[in-house]
């Protein structure tokens, strides 16, 4: 494995790979020597072949087997391990014969790599090996004994997964049987192997320290010792027991060896765990051999007793047993008393030192083998073992373990029951010392820690007790009876001192009294309490509910029964020893304790009473307890005189004259303990009823309610307290006082602030859920009635508790009662048949249905009302068993009314209806009777045909506007529907809310199979449902702008799934289709929309809309439904029915009488329809449009009252309306299809008409309220928007127009046309100050605007406006056009994108007429004046720098270089959109301006900021990648599109992409300004900070330079400038642009380089060939066009211009002015005019201002005179 990283010889192109070099050498015939290795010993080599010609010297070992042995003799752990995986690969798949070739090699390898550092390999290797017996099987034996030795060893492995390999291995090679003969077999080997390395080897000679790091080496070297003893031990397990006299021989020599006995020693744990196993083994199976060697044996084992290691001390206390067993004179080879036993008192003290589980379980019998002459004197000898066995039972470290401290107590105890067995003349103060000096203090110590009070003490010193108790009642000659009586006699003695010492005393330990008790309680009866570790198996089974709840009872019964039946069994057979002593110790500690509690107030005291009195319930102790309480006053000993009167039993006594005491003490929290003497004295009282009548006499008295829910409680937990107390439970006294508790609580909970604790409160609610819900053998606690009048107060106050409008104030009270109602409905058998359950759970099912901020519920609540009401419906569906429910029909009937009543916004919607669907999910779960129950409960919720029909009169009528506008329906009547207007609207409409309801139940019902193909009414109303949900989806799509609250609407049907796709998925649409299709052809409207919605959804084919309507005929005579559904079917059907439907409308126009024409079906429903087959142009009836305008034209001679021509609409109907709109629909269609060329009259009626209806639309202004009037305006300027684009299009000199007719139309029509409308939209706009407010109104503003769009430049210049000027503002335009802008540019702020975008378009070309006027006045500024600045339209300013204020607001708290995203139409946009126009137009009229009045501009625009302002605002609007989605131009390469290479198309109509208009725009605007104000943006660049300097440059380099550059460049090359002198050139690949100038003998040859980031970045000018041109002056003129194309807004053409100028001036004999060096001035292009008096230089004016105000002198810069 050469180093990786190491410079490798010369010409070594690869690292070395000593396997590659064995293949290399297997190449070389004959010139490798044989490969040595694998033998088992020195003289047995194992000859492999390594190379390809060696076959004839062994030919059984394969070629790839050869590769992988030697590859497992590296050193390298990966090497090794793959080799080996790969060996084991090998031998499973190769043959048989194969394999067996490798073992003559193998054991030499296994020998060697089983023993192999790595664990990974070991592993390896017995897999392998396993892989290798399964395929030579038997052929392995002639190798056993060489391997065997080892393959134990590997057994014995101290990793676990390789000593499990190494076993199955074994067990795959021998059967179980076999084993033992194999290791016969084997043996002599196996021991020369193992004694080699347990007496021989070294970790030197195990591996070579030269390779092996010593730390490796060691760690190798001590598991195969630990391995190595652990294979002896297991070699003697396994050899049968005629075999080990041969090994005695060999293993003789091996013990002789003190090395070997050293191991006991060792530092390793490992080795001297197995040492001590292996000793344990020599004592099994060889005893003798151990008996000769006991002087060596018994030191090494006995003295290790304290080794305190883990891994050491199971095996050595197993060796130390194995000893003092097998040497019966184990003591004389060590010193017990000086040697063993110190060590051991030491463990002891300590507690076992951490292993006390392992150590003291063996310390019985350890101490049960030590002779007699050992452990005398007994007294001392056992006082010090149970005296260390305490003391280390105190450390904190056993204490904390409680496995340690049972071993301890119990080896203790153990030790002392057979201590007290041991006989000898000391005897009687051997006894007298264990029970007083260990036995007692042992019990104290254990009391007084809490941790011990649960250990085994108590319950084995009962069996103790027990035990002696058996052997004192058994008389014998020797006097045993008497000694254990002795003995009992002292133990209770002794244990009541102890028990007062504890309990006297007025800071008794409340744990230790607590202990003392249930000690008592264990040896009162161990069966009664629960032994500790005593765990019952439990099995689930699922079995019918009501049958597993009988059982259930019965068994808790049985088990209850039984054990209280083996307790009396248990004290009926309690000794007298027992029950004598123990009855006095109580009666003692109870007299102590009464005393206590009656002058000390102690409540520990009395706490401990109550646990005594619990298990000793007797009585005497009661009477105990009655003759401590004589120190009373007159008035009590008379009181005490009438209760003995009435009461003979002196627990009854107790309990009127103490017991009720203390009951009514209100300073007492924990009355717990009060009720256990409570129930201790109803088990001492003779009957029920007298128990009842105490309990009743309770329930009068003025006591605490937790003290009857604590009564309560314990007789629910076990049936022997329930039996004392179930008279009472049933009776009248308790159920009245219940009653009045729930109305108190109730009331309690619905007053503002409630007066009592809430955790007063908290228990009542607790009690009345406990009477409630608890039942036994299927009857309520307390009696049914009771039940019932409960109820029907907690649902009054549910009630009440939902009217409420203060938050928070009910809400305790609604928590309780669904705490008790939960419990109530779930455990409660058959509680919802009651009319009062029924209404309670209609009540939370009502609250859970409505949102909190009606309810005021926090959402835990909601939660918990939930779980309530499910909980209840599940009792509900268990009982109704198909059976009506009352409570089904009204939670529908209530449903019902809350969808229909229009109060509910999308929240309570959406809570209502998850409420529902929650209640329908849990019926439909309701087994065989679900379908009924469900299509019950719908049928109760389905509005009938009448609710539906005023459902649907509810929708507001603005859905239509959008319709009409479009042309996809026609109407001839004002349209019907509620006039409320959406915006500002909170609640949704009734029909919304219903249609989303019964669509998702529809939905459940359908996912849940609950409705059947074969039910047809049913799939009717499912029909009808979803139709509805449609149309309530068509509503809202068909709205202008709807509300974000049916956008949220939307939001939530989607989140709930309830959409048209879901339903199509889960069931057949035909159906649905049909019902659709028949309401559109009764209702026609927003059916006939939502019927074309469904068909282009379904994309179905003709031949299923054919069985709809089946013929054309069909549709006769046209009614306003079948038109609409004509209309909104027309773009579906085939060309075939579309010409058909064509030629039908064509004659029925043809017959049409003068009253038909405003007819739905006469001929304004024949138009609708041909205007709406026409739109899509997908039918071919050119021919029969003109004579469809003939037709019109003959209705308009014979009728010309039907047409509507330059009238007012006031008195209009909505039929003459509705029949000229669709006249007006029909003409621009008549010239865009109509192939035929018209007649002169034709020509005359259209221009006229149009003119006409352009005049009543104008005069109308103020009707444009009325949805007809506003169409009416909309189309009227449609047609002339048509006629305008038809004549823009024309070819002038055309044949197919008649001669002067386009003339015509531009002298008289177009301007008539503009004259009407450019005031219109004036007073328009100056009316409505936002349009947004009304579609309708933004609909005529669209249509108004695209109308003059095509005004021409002469038209707009020659305008009819009422003049409009400012006072004060500076212009020099002529005051018609100064009206025009001061009119037109605050139109740019209108809350109307139509009138912007239009107002831009007019202004766009206004621009480049205005400069002109600006050029005149240039010449009136004269040279003295310095840093001029002029203003570019003071209208266009003003309008920017208010629209400058609005921005700023807008977009200053976006940091620049983020994108701003601007909602579509909102204000924010209408701003932004006005800003970046009125900015596109400045541009434009910057880019008009001559040079010289572009820097006075710029200078304007410098000194505002405006520029600076701009491109902040530009870098907030443009997206950080400006990609371009929309339709793109034909550009021949394939480079991405973006806005900048992509034209904006900003038309007045077109709404499509709106949301990346803005951005577009500005990319287009930023576009613009660094093509036209490049100098001016690399200023600005310049100047920003260093973010928005890197935002810009990266932005700028990434998305605009290229596109620049290759304009730059194009303009260039396509340039037809002309220079007279100098010729130019532009490399495109290279972005240079080469400028020859050639004048007389000079040649001047200049390179212009632009940069990536143009044009922020300078433009370098680099020098070619110079010809006649001296340095210095060719330095000066590459500087002045350096300088000219770095600070000019404008070209490279221009800045060239610029340049040579300069130079032919000065080769004019112009000189140079002497502070710039250039004849002209690089900024504002003048000559040097300034001349100095005295040195008669001249200097540029600028120049000079610079050079004066910047020096503070007034000196010439050359001469240095006074400059005059």
């Amino acid at each position: 494995m050469g180093g990786k990283n190491k410079q490798r010889t010369k010409g070594n192109l690869r690292p070395s790979s000593s396997g590659r070099a064995a293949e290399l050498l297997a190449k070389e015939r004959g010139t490798v020597p044989g490969f040595i290795g694998f033998g088992t010993s020195q003289s047995d080599l194992g000859y492999v072949p390594a190379i390809q010609g060696a076959e004839e010297v062994d030919s059984l070992v394969d070629a790839d087997f050869r590769m992988v042995l030697r590859k497992l003799s590296k050193r390298d752990v990966t090497t090794k391990l793959k080799a080996m995986q790969e060996f084991g690969t090998m031998c499973k798949e190769r043959e048989a014969e194969v394999v067996k070739g490798v073992l003559p090699y193998w054991p030499r390898i296994y020998c060697k790599i089983s023993l192999d550092h790595d664990r990974r390999v070991r592993e390896a290797t017995q897999q392998s090996f396993e892989q290798l017996i399964l395929k030579v099987k038997k052929h392995l034996a002639p190798y056993l004994k060489s391997i065997m030795g080892y393959w134990l060893i590997a057994q014995c492995d101290t990793y676990s997964p390789a000593a499990s390999a190494a076993k199955v291995a074994f067990e795959k090679a021998f059967p179980s049987s076999k084993q033992p003969e194999a290791l016969v077999f084997c043996k002599d080997e196996i021991l020369n192997v193992l004694q080699d390395h347990l007496l021989k080897e070294t970790a030197d000679t195990l591996s070579d320290p030269q390779t092996v790091p010593e730390e490796e080496r060691e760690a190798k070297f001590f598991r195969i010792l630990t391995c190595s003893l652990l294979a002896l031990k297991k070699l003697l397990s396994m050899l049968p027991k005629k075999e080990m006299h041969s090994l005695e021989e060999k293993l003789m020599s091996l013990l002789s060896q003190n090395k070997f006995w050293k191991y006991s020693k060792n530092n390793v744990s490992q080795v001297r765990s197995a040492f001590f196993e292996l000793i344990s083994a020599f004592c099994r199976y060889l005893p003798e051999v151990m008996k000769a060697e006991a002087p060596r044996v018994c030191p090494a084992v006995l003295l290790s007793i304290d080794d305190s290691d883990a891994v050491v001390c199971p095996a050595l206390w197993e060796a130390v047993l194995y000893t003092i067993t097998t040497i019966e004179d184990c003591w004389s080879h060590v010193n017990a008393r000086k040697g063993v036993l110190p060590k051991l008192w030491t463990v002891l003290r300590e507690g076992g030192q951490g292993l006390a589980t392992v150590i003291y379980p063996n310390l019985l019998p350890f101490i049960s083998k030590v002779p007699p002459d050992v452990v005398e004197p007994k007294l001392e000898y056992f006082r010090v073992f149970f005296s260390s066995i305490i003391q280390g039972l105190s450390s904190e470290r056993t204490i904390a373990s409680p496995s340690e401290s049972s071993a301890i107590i119990t080896a203790f105890m153990e030790c002392l029951c057979f201590a007290v067995l041991q006989k000898g003349e000391d005897q009687s103060q051997v006894h007298q010392m264990l029970i007083c000096d260990q036995l007692i203090p042992f019990v104290s110590a254990v009391l007084k820690e809490p941790k011990l009070q649960s250990g085994p003490l108590f319950y084995q010193t009962a069996e103790m007790l027990s035990s002696w108790e058996a052997k004192a009642e058994l008389s014998n000659d020797d006097g045993t009876d008497e000694v254990f009586q002795k003995l009992l006699t002292d133990f209770w003695g002794h244990l009541l001192k102890m028990c007062i010492l504890h309990v006297d005393r007025l800071d008794a330990d409340r744990k230790l009294l607590f202990a003392i008790s249930g000690m008592l309680e264990i040896l009162h009866n161990p069966k009664s309490a629960m032994k500790p570790n005593n765990r019952k198996s439990l099995k689930i089974r699922f079995t019918d509910e009501d049958e597993f709840e009988r059982n259930t009872e019965s068994r808790k019964l049985m088990e209850v029964r039984n054990g209280d039946s083996e307790i009396q069994a248990d004290l009926q057979q309690m000794s007298r020893l027992r029950k004598e002593p123990l009855e006095n110790l109580v009666c003692n500690l109870a007299e102590l304790s009464i005393v206590y509690v009656n002058e000390q107030k102690s409540e520990q005291h009395l706490n401990f009473l109550s646990t005594l009195l619990n298990t000793f319930s007797s009585n005497r102790v009661f009477q105990v307890l009655l003759e401590q309480g004589n120190n009373i006053s007159p008035a009590q000993a008379e009181s005490q005189n009438e209760v003995k009167a009435h009461n003979q039993s002196p627990s009854v006594q107790f309990l009127y004259l103490n017991l009720i005491t203390w009951l009514k003490e209100d300073w007492r929290k924990d009355t717990h303990f009060l009720v256990d003497i409570l129930y201790s004295v109803l088990h001492c009282c003779n009957n029920n009823d007298e128990r009842k009548v105490i309990l009743d006499d309770l329930v009068k008295m003025d006591l605490k309610w937790v003290i009857f829910l604590q009564i309560i409680q314990k007789a629910c937990s076990g049936t022997t307290k329930l039996s004392l107390v179930s008279d009472w439970l049933k009776g009248d006294t308790l159920g009245e006082r219940l009653v009045l508790l729930a109305d108190d609580l109730c009331h309690l909970g619905l007053k503002p602030r409630a007066a009592s604790s809430e955790s007063a409160s908290s228990e009542m609610w607790t009690l009345l859920s406990l009477v409630l819900s608890q039942h036994v053998k299927s009857e309520s606690l307390i009696g049914e009635t009771f039940v019932e009048r409960i109820i029907d107060k907690l649902q009054a106050a549910l009630s009440k508790a939902k009217d409420l409008s203060q938050a928070g104030d009910t809400e305790p009270s609604v928590s309780f009662i669904c705490d008790v109602a939960s419990s109530f409905f779930s455990s409660v058998k058959g509680c919802l048949l009651m009319p009062s359950s029924e209404d309670l759970l209609l009540t939370i099912f009502q609250l859970c249905a409505q949102r909190q901020d009606a309810t005021y519920l926090t959402d835990v609540l909601v939660c918990k009302l939930k779980h309530t009401w499910m909980s209840g419906i599940n009792s509900l569906l268990h009982q109704l068993q198909g059976t009506q429910s009352t409570f089904l029909l009204k939670a529908a009937l209530w449903v019902k009314n809350q969808v229909q009543s229009s109060s509910l916004d999308v929240k309570r919607l959406q809570v209502l209806i998850s409420a529902v669907s929650d209640l329908l999910l849990k019926l439909m779960e309701a087994g065989e009777h679900s379908g009924c129950l469900v299509r019950a409960y719908v049928e109760h919720v389905t509005p009938n045909k009448i609710e539906w029909g005023k459902l649907h009169e509810s929708l507001c009528s603005e859905w239509m506007h959008k319709p009409l506008l479009e042309g996809r329906l026609s109407m001839n009547c004002e349209p019907l529907g509620s006039s409320v207007k959406l915006c500002g609207t909170t609640k949704l409409p009734g029909h919304l809310c219903t249609s989303a309801l019964l669509s998702k139940i529809v939905l459940l019902q359908l996912k849940n199979r609950v409705v059947h193909g074969n039910h047809d009414s049913e799939r009717k109303e499912i029909d009808n449902i979803i139709a509805e949900l449609l149309y309530s989806l068509q509503w809202i799509e068909e709205l202008e702008n709807p509300p974000y609250l049916l956008l949220e609407y939307l939001h939530m049907l989607e989140e709930m799934h309830i959409t048209y796709e879901e339903f199509s998925t889960l069931s057949s649409t035909a159906n649905l289709q049909q019902t659709i299709f028949d309401r559109s052809e009764e209702h026609g409207r927003l059916w006939s929309l939502t019927m074309a919605k469904v068909v282009r959804a379904e994309n179905a084919g003709s031949w299923e809309r054919k069985e709809h309507f089946k013929t054309t005929e069909g549709f006769l005579p046209l009614t306003e439904g079948r038109l609409h559904t004509l209309q909104c079917l027309s773009s579906f059907l085939i060309e075939e029915e579309k010409r058909e439907l064509v030629f039908h409308c064509v004659a029925k126009l043809m017959t049409c009488t003068q009253t038909e024409l405003s007819s739905t079906d006469g001929a304004f429903g024949c138009l609708s329809i041909l205007n709406t087959c026409l739109k899509d142009r997908s039918i071919d009836c050119d021919h029969l449009l003109p004579a469809v305008l003939k037709i019109i034209i003959s209705w308009k001679n014979d009728n010309e009252d039907s047409f509507l021509f330059s009238c007012s609409l006031k008195e209009a109907s909505a039929q003459l309306l509705g029949f000229n709109i669709e006249l007006m629909r029909y003409l621009p269609l008549l010239l865009k299809y109509s192939s035929a060329p018209l007649a002169d009259n034709e020509w005359d009626f259209l221009m006229c008409s149009m003119l006409a209806w352009l005049e009543t639309t104008s005069e109308s202004r103020l009707l444009y309220h009325i949805p007809l009037v506003q169409i009416f305006a909309c189309v009227s300027c449609d047609l002339a928007s048509a006629l305008s684009a038809y004549f823009e299009a024309a070819v002038p000199d055309s044949t197919v127009l008649p001669k002067n007719l386009v003339s015509e139309w531009k002298e008289f029509f177009s301007e008539g046309i503009h004259n009407l409308l450019l005031p219109l939209l004036v007073k328009i706009t100056g009316e409505t100050k936002n349009a947004s407010e009304s579609s309708f109104q933004n609909a005529v503003l669209s249509s108004l605007g695209e109308a003059l769009t095509y005004i021409s430049k002469d038209q707009f210049l020659n305008h009819k406006l009422p003049p409009k000027l400012v006072a004060g503002q500076k212009t020099n335009l002529p005051d018609k056009l100064q009206t025009l802008l001061n009119t037109l540019c605050p139109l740019l702020l209108f809350r109307a994108r139509p009138v912007q975008v239009s107002v831009y378009h007019m202004l766009h070309k206004l621009m480049p007429e205005l400069p002109k006027f600006d050029d005149e006045d240039l010449k009136s500024y004269g040279d003295e004046e310095e840093e001029l600045a002029l203003s570019p339209p003071a209208a266009l300013m003003s309008i920017l720098a208010t629209q400058e204020l609005l921005l700023e607001n807008i977009l200053e708290c976006i940091p620049v270089g983020e994108f701003a995203v601007i909602q579509p139409l909102s204000d924010e946009f209408c701003l932004v959109l006005g800003y970046l126009l009125t900015w596109k137009l400045t541009l434009g009229f910057f880019k008009a301006a001559s040079s010289q009045l572009r820097v006075l501009y710029s200078q304007y625009l410098r000194r505002t900021k405006s520029l600076n302002k701009l491109l902040y605002h530009l870098f907030r609007l443009m997206p950080e990648n400006p990609v371009f989605s929309g339709p793109t131009s034909e550009v021949p390469n394939k480079d991405t599109k973006t806005f900048f290479t992509e034209e904006l198309r900003l038309d007045v109509k077109g709404t499509g992409g709106l949301s990346s208009q803005i951005p577009h725009l500005a990319c287009s605007v930023y576009h613009i300004t660094l093509k036209d104000l490049p100098a001016m943006v690399r200023l600005w660049w310049n100047s920003c900070e260093k973010r928005v300097f890197n935002v810009v440059d990266k932005f700028t380099s990434k998305y605009v330079s290229s596109v620049l550059s290759s304009q730059e460049i194009s303009s260039v090359q396509t340039s037809t400038q002309l220079f007279n002198g100098m010729t130019v050139k532009a490399r495109s690949a290279a972005r240079e642009v080469i400028a020859t100038y050639s004048v007389d003998d000079i040649f001047i040859e200049l390179i212009i380089q632009l940069p990536s980031n143009y044009p922020l970045g300078c433009i370098t000018v680099e020098s070619g060939k110079r010809v006649g041109v001296a340095v210095q002056q060719w330095r000066n003129w590459m500087l002045q066009l350096s300088t000219y194309l770095t600070h000019q807004n404008g070209s490279i053409m221009e800045g060239l211009s610029l340049w040579k100028n300069n130079v032919d001036k000065r080769f004019e004999g112009v000189e140079d002015c002497m502070i710039c060096f250039s004849v002209i001035h690089g900024s504002n292009y003048s000559l040097p005019k300034k001349a100095c008096r005295t040195c008669k230089k001249k200097f540029h004016s600028a120049c000079l201002y610079k050079w004066f105000s910047s020096s503070n002198k007034s000196t010439c810069p050359l001469c240095r005179e006074t400059f005059l």
